[in-house]
């Protein structure tokens, strides 16, 4: 016990002991400067070097562009840039496999083969209440009277009626133009899945648009002939198949009852000169007569 005791009172002894640290004067052996201090101070001065310089690296790394300088570390700009190519990469990717979707769906519409609407109605958006406005249709050689049969077609529209209590707010102002006055002969009929209206009209009838929109499809088909198809504002999709001739071609913009097409009789599936029309809302067929009143005037 008491050889412990010595072993502890000398080494407190040694860590309180006073030391001093001079600088001479090699020529003049002249004391320039001097230090004291023990060994305690020494390890808290050492200790205390240590902590401080610990925390200033660690702000210089952590806060500052000197960590760019240190092995591993890359640029903190270059990084961000990387993540931005990146994340519109994955998002340019989900666009085209989206838009790829879609227009094979509307394809497979035009063309009457089966499809998931719900793989539609998954990449559409819905956007704000579209109206349009009633155009005048210029006149041309092929039909003079387009500014009166639109005007006559307006008043006839039975979309307002139909749809104000039902879940089709978005395009409640919306006036369809009849794409031709005939006569119906086949209805809409979903269990058989005819998703359209039959029409038979006057030969060389013009067939028109029935709204404003885009033609995204304008080619011939074996079963349904010229075919064509126009997105319209709203999740709209209008289709027109075994005419005679198209008058549009794909990307051409239309306004409502310009000429897109000459009624006719082309298609395996036609048994006669005639117009199936066909409209769709968010990939979701609609019964075209629920919506647009088909006169038949003038038929010859």
């Amino acid at each position: 016990m008491a050889n412990q005791e010595n072993k502890k009172e000398r080494l407190k002894d040694k860590i309180r002991k006073k030391y001093r640290i001079v600088v001479y004067n090699n020529e003049t052996y002249e004391e320039k400067i001097h230090f004291k201090f023990t060994l305690l101070n020494f390890f808290n001065i050492v200790i205390l070097s240590s902590v401080l310089l610990i925390v200033l690296v660690t702000y210089l790394i952590a806060f500052t562009p000197l960590r760019e300088y240190i092995p591993g570390y890359t640029d903190v700009s270059l990084n961000r840039r990387v993540y931005e190519m990146e994340r519109r990469a994955d998002s340019l990717e989900t666009v085209f496999r989206q838009k790829d979707l879609y227009i094979n769906n509307l394809k497979k519409i035009i063309m009457g083969d089966d499809f998931e609407s719900d793989s539609i109605n998954s990449l559409l958006t819905k956007t704000s209440e579209t109206h349009f406005d009633n155009k005048a249709v210029k006149n041309s050689k092929k039909d003079s009277l387009f500014r009166i049969e639109y005007e006559n077609e307006t008043r006839n529209n039975l979309f307002s009626n139909v749809i104000s209590s039902d879940n089709h707010q978005e395009f409640k102002l919306v006036s369809f133009f009849a794409p031709i006055n005939g006569i119906v002969t086949n209805h809409f009929n979903r269990e058989q899945k005819h998703y359209g209206t039959d029409l038979v009209s006057s030969n060389n009838s013009v067939i028109k648009a029935t709204a404003d929109g885009t033609v995204i499809y304008s080619d011939w088909t074996v079963e349904n002939g010229y075919c064509i198809g126009i997105q319209h504002n709203g999740n709209l999709f209008s289709v027109y198949k075994h005419n005679a001739v198209l008058l549009k071609e794909d990307g051409d913009f239309v306004n409502a009852g310009d000429a897109i097409a000459i009624y006719g009789n082309s298609g395996s599936l036609s048994t006669g000169p005639h117009l199936h029309f066909e409209l769709w809302y968010n990939g979701t067929p609609l019964n075209p007569e629920d919506y647009i009143s088909f006169e038949t005037n003038n038929i010859q």
